[in-house]
């Protein structure tokens, strides 16, 4: 995306784009005036207690490393250099396949260290009737700051590197805009929308940002140490700026709810929209 791209984007935005751009920016300045511009945002958040060691995190780290690693050596060895779509299908199928066994350490993880085990976690079947809906607000309050992240980073890269200077697309909405086979398109909406989500809430926002705030006592800093962590955890930096916008919202949401259900619908919804965009092109 160059800077004639991005005038071209600003004028042709459609009237509902315009309407949910205003609503979350409603939304916004709502929650800015109700907790004192987010000084009061988290008053009452109970930490959640725990007895993690600094350690922890990275078993699941580890646990997942080695699963995908070990399932791209072996899809090496038996199916040798795939290319195109069915490279595409297996390195996907791989990836999801490869968090389960890190999601599976959390669980126990949440159920030995936590109190109250995996309610203490934030996971917690009975919140999901208050959660959801609450987590399409926070979706629609976010995504506008999210975008104008996108063009205010493509703007100074623009001016910075050149006109010549194209924001990165995401490598999955690259590869499911590029491939129209159905079995390529199902398997990265799973791992995009249901699976990844779920690992990397219960990994950064359940694991780690429970343990920073632990040692800071500061839930804002936990969330702005947690949120810069998960952005950088992401390839193309140029997309740090929205993610690191997206995080602090999911990072809020699970210290103000407790609940880790919520900043997973989060996730999830984002990561959906993102894909249908995408596939809508």
């Amino acid at each position: 995306m160059n800077i004639e791209d991005l005038k071209e984007i600003l004028t042709e935005i459609s009237i509902p784009d315009l309407i949910v751009c205003l609503a979350g920016l409603l939304l916004f300045a709502c929650w800015l005036l109700r907790t004192s511009f987010g000084r009061r945002a988290l008053v009452g958040s109970v930490p959640r207690r725990n007895r993690m060691g600094v350690y922890i995190p990275l078993i699941p780290y580890a646990v997942c490393s080695a699963t995908v690693w070990l399932g791209l050596l072996i899809k090496e060895k038996l199916l040798g250099e795939l290319v195109g779509w069915q490279s595409i299908f297996t390195d996907n199928l791989i990836l999801t396949v490869g968090v389960l066994p890190a999601m599976a350490v959390i669980i126990v993880i949440a159920r030995i260290s936590f109190a109250r085990r995996l309610t203490g976690f934030g996971l917690n079947t009975r919140t999901i009737r208050a959660d959801f809906p609450a987590a399409l607000v926070n979706l629609l309050t976010i995504m506008p700051i999210v975008m104008a992240m996108i063009l205010l980073t493509t703007y100074v890269n623009t001016w910075i590197v050149g006109p010549g200077f194209e924001m990165p697309q995401h490598a999955e909405l690259k590869q499911i805009a590029s491939c129209p086979q159905l079995p390529v398109r199902v398997m990265i909406l799973v791992s995009a929308v249901l699976v990844i989500p779920v690992f990397e809430e219960m990994f950064f926002r359940g694991i780690i940002q429970t343990m920073i705030r632990s040692f800071l006592r500061r839930p804002w800093a936990s969330i702005v140490t947690t949120s810069a962590i998960f952005a950088a955890f992401h390839q193309d930096m140029p997309h740090w700026p929205a993610l690191f916008a997206l995080a602090l919202c999911l990072g809020y949401s699970y210290e103000k709810s407790g609940s880790l259900l919520r900043p997973i619908f989060i996730h999830s919804l984002f990561n959906a929209v993102m894909v249908m965009g995408t596939l809508s092109q």
